[in-house]
């Protein structure tokens, strides 16, 4: 299979599962060992950033208006019920330096475990549980909207996507997601909450890996080099990834507002199970 088809492949697998609570990561991984790539060749570790990016600028599309209205309402809110630190882009920010800092430290730890698929299968596994329970749980919510969301459940979320970078598998937004869901969130406001902590979370780490990627750090000091095949392969896996996650949020906001998370949860169980089993028998 030549790049461009392997780009083609990696970004429609990035655009699906960015934002269902299944860990592109996780997928991301599973799938580079049968196409030949090499774990650690620094372009490929740019290459996961830059598809990654592509999905969540598809947030940013999608939710242009909304931001907007964020952006224009700041800090007092449509209604003047909120102020420069209950407004919504607040709360977002709270539970993305929440999150930051300890993911900041725990880098090397991160890159061990992505290696792991041990760590992968059982994240997958007990994160699929986890969320099956807490979706059958919590089903009695107290807050539907973004604008409602208080401060300790903002920190609360925030913590809870560590988890999701400490342990490859376990999904940013399954983390969220659940966490959402603990903190009496519905789960449309817990899933929307989720796709705008992806924004800045994203971001960040599309700066600090590609500066990273650049400048061999964390590569084996091995320098990235590039020319026009590997632009154009970067450039394919960065659209395919923006459009496919675009129709994914889509209908994943239609798919929460009637039905649960439990198709997602059974499906990682499974896959957690497959990963093992494959781990197991490899060791």
């Amino acid at each position: 299979m030549n790049d461009y088809a392997i780009s083609i492949l990696l970004g429609i697998v990035e655009g699906l599962t960015e934002f269902l609570p299944v860990s592109s990561t996780a997928h991301l991984r599973l799938c580079k060992a049968p196409l030949g790539l090499d774990l650690h060749d620094p372009y490929w570790k740019m290459y996961d950033v830059v598809i990654q990016f592509g999905a969540v600028l598809a947030v940013v599309v999608y939710f242009r208006k909304r931001i907007a209205d964020f952006l224009r309402s700041f800090p007092r809110g449509r209604d003047g019920s909120t102020n420069l630190l209950t407004h919504p882009l607040s709360m977002v920010l709270i539970a993305s330096v929440v999150t930051a800092i300890p993911a900041y430290l725990l880098d090397k730890k991160i890159g061990e475990n992505l290696e792991n698929l041990r760590v992968i299968g059982g994240a997958l596994l007990v994160g699929g549980i986890l969320m099956w329970v807490i979706d059958r749980m919590f089903t009695r919510p107290v807050v539907n909207r973004l604008e409602d969301i208080s401060y300790p459940q903002a920190i609360f979320i925030g913590a809870a996507q560590i988890l999701a970078a400490a342990f490859p598998g376990t999904s940013r937004s399954m983390s969220t997601i659940a966490a959402g869901q603990i903190s009496r969130l519905s789960r449309p406001a817990a899933l929307e909450f989720s796709f705008f902590l992806s924004i800045p979370i994203m971001f960040a780490a599309f700066a600090y890996k590609l500066i990273q990627a650049v400048r061999g750090k964390g590569s084996g000091d091995q320098v990235l080099t590039m020319d026009a095949h590997r632009w154009g392969v970067l450039a394919v896996g960065f659209v395919v990834s923006f459009f496919v996650a675009w129709a994914v949020i889509a209908w994943f906001m239609a798919w929460v507002k009637r039905r649960g998370f439990v198709p997602f949860a059974i499906y990682r169980i499974i896959l957690g199970i497959v990963v093992l089993a494959v781990a197991w028998k490899g060791a």
